[in-house]
């Protein structure tokens, strides 16, 4: 089963300030943190601590973007997830899986 979260690229997020002048895109590594925290709420999972097992950057996303963040957990635990434009879900943004850490074997 595949879950959906949407949300929205801050307009007034500091970063673009500097990332980049006169044509802003929203950095990857504040993209993927906000998509850790979204599915860490949504899956009752901590992922404080995991492995980015892949990562894909496909198209930026821009101040004011509207998103869909969707993601399915594998019987072994992974969480594959898909970031698309929300008003054109041909436009993927990244994509990716994550392995959470179990509690017992976190550093």
């Amino acid at each position: 089963m595949k879950d959906a979260i949407q949300w929205t690229v801050p307009l007034d997020h500091p970063a673009f300030a500097g990332h980049f002048p006169g044509t802003p895109i929203f950095p990857g590594v504040l993209l993927l943190d906000h998509a850790l925290q979204l599915l860490a709420s949504a899956t009752g999972r901590s992922l404080d601590v995991c492995t980015i097992a892949s990562l894909k950057f496909l198209s930026p996303a821009s101040p004011g973007d509207e998103v869909l963040l969707t993601h399915t957990m594998t019987a072994n635990g992974t969480l594959r997830f898909e970031i698309v434009a929300a008003r054109d879900a041909a436009r993927k943004i990244a994509s990716g899986s994550i392995v959470p850490f179990p509690p017992e074997s976190r550093p």
